[in-house]
């Protein structure tokens, strides 16, 4: 079978990144043709050079079209539209697929899909990896009423379109079912963390890149992920600073780099208990999380982001870190059933500057929540086997 696969950002575990899609297509690739429709826009940012850059078996086709966390509307706009026209033309000469993956965001890289499906005559699967258009629309980025209308109309569209669709949480299904499409055509398969790598996160690893980070004896809380403006950073700089005079031994680490680096720089001049540190490959980053007592999870206070899917919050229960979550969805729910991580309210400061201090101070609550979400993320978070799920719906959506 030949699956196309429409991808904006392609990354593997040498880039700063989840690499989600990486995984999937090196599972399915042993069994089918799969070409890769993208941007070059991560390849040379790669860190290190452990990882062939596409798994074996995948052809690639990528336009030179730039995109970056810092960009502003109008830029991102152009970088979305440019990748949409290279994917549609490249879509129409590649050998006829049996099925197309088009995976938003941004929603123009599964609208590429839709359209190439439509004229290859093809089926296709629509994977929702954020809500687009609302999260933009949430964050003021879509001012125009008449383009949001627009907007929500396409990816009504899209979703009518689409063979099946698959997202990265069961609020999302939730969300993508309440515009009308039934039970049979909407699957969740989590984002999840490659537990290969996690297992290279060993206590001497870890103990090694403690000493040579100068964290012996200190008490770590680490942020992994994009300093956008959708994460809620200033609470946390807020949090880490309140904290600070109460608990001198705890350090706060942010690691990862986008809009509110220069404000992390500046809180870190001012408070020795701030660290910004550069965005690690994907192989080395389980060794952060597995040095840290806690680490968090956090998203501005809006109805939208509680359906996200946060690679950094599987990731840290796989070497068995608990998580500090701030959405009100299913990470929330998750965490508290499980007792694997703790809920603070997003945008209160002094909320979570107090829960951090408690995990800090009972040993053992924390050492049981770790535990905990470790099972978890062994009994349903391991990407291999969420690959043999994904290629189970490209399979059935190219039969029927």
């Amino acid at each position: 079978m030949h699956i196309a696969v429409f991808s904006q950002y392609h990354t593997n575990p040498d880039c700063p990144a989840t690499s989600r899609h990486y995984s999937l297509l090196k599972h399915i690739a042993q069994s089918h043709r799969v070409t890769l429709i993208t941007t070059r826009t991560w390849e040379p940012q790669r860190l290190t050079q452990q990882y062939p850059w596409l798994p074996e078996g995948v052809e690639m086709r990528a336009a030179d079209v730039a995109y970056e966390n810092r960009m502003g509307v109008a830029r991102r706009v152009l970088s979305f539209g440019q990748y949409a026209a290279y994917a549609f033309k490249e879509g129409l000469k590649i050998d006829k697929p049996d099925v197309i993956w088009g995976i938003s965001t941004p929603l123009t890289a599964a609208w590429a899909a839709a359209q190439v499906a439509r004229w290859r005559r093809v089926p296709w699967v629509f994977e929702v990896q954020d809500l687009w258009p609302s999260f933009p629309i949430a964050m003021g980025a879509v001012p125009s009423k008449l383009a949001q209308q627009r907007l929500f109309a396409l990816e009504k569209g899209l979703y009518e379109s689409a063979r099946h669709t698959v997202t990265l949480s069961p609020d999302m299904t939730s969300y993508v079912r309440g515009l009308g499409l039934p039970e049979h055509k909407v699957t969740t398969i989590w984002n999840g963390t490659d537990l290969d790598l996690a297992a290279q996160a060993t206590p001497e690893a870890t103990n090694v890149l403690r000493a040579e980070h100068n964290l012996v004896g200190r008490r770590v809380v680490l942020y992994a992920g994009t300093f956008g403006r959708a994460n809620d950073i200033p609470t946390l700089i807020a949090a880490a600073e309140q904290l600070a005079p109460r608990m001198p031994d705890v350090v706060w680490l942010f690691m990862g780099h986008g809009f509110d680096e220069p404000r992390l720089r500046e809180a870190a001049v001012r408070c020795s208990a701030i660290r910004v540190v550069p965005p690690q490959p994907r192989h080395e980053v389980f060794k952060w999380f597995r040095l840290a007592e806690v680490s968090v999870v956090s998203f501005l206070g809006l109805p939208v982001l509680d359906s996200n899917s946060p690679a950094k919050f599987y990731d840290s229960l796989a070497v068995g870190t608990p998580v500090i979550v701030t959405n009100q969805g299913w990470t929330k729910e998750l965490v508290e059933h499980h007792r694997c991580g703790w809920f603070s309210l997003a945008g209160d400061a002094p909320a979570l500057a107090s829960r951090v201090a408690n995990i800090l101070q009972d040993n053992k609550q924390r050492q049981l929540a770790g535990e905990a979400g470790k099972r978890v993320a062994y009994e349903a978070f391991d990407r291999q086997q969420l690959a043999v799920e994904m290629q189970r719906v490209l399979e059935q959506a190219a039969a029927r």
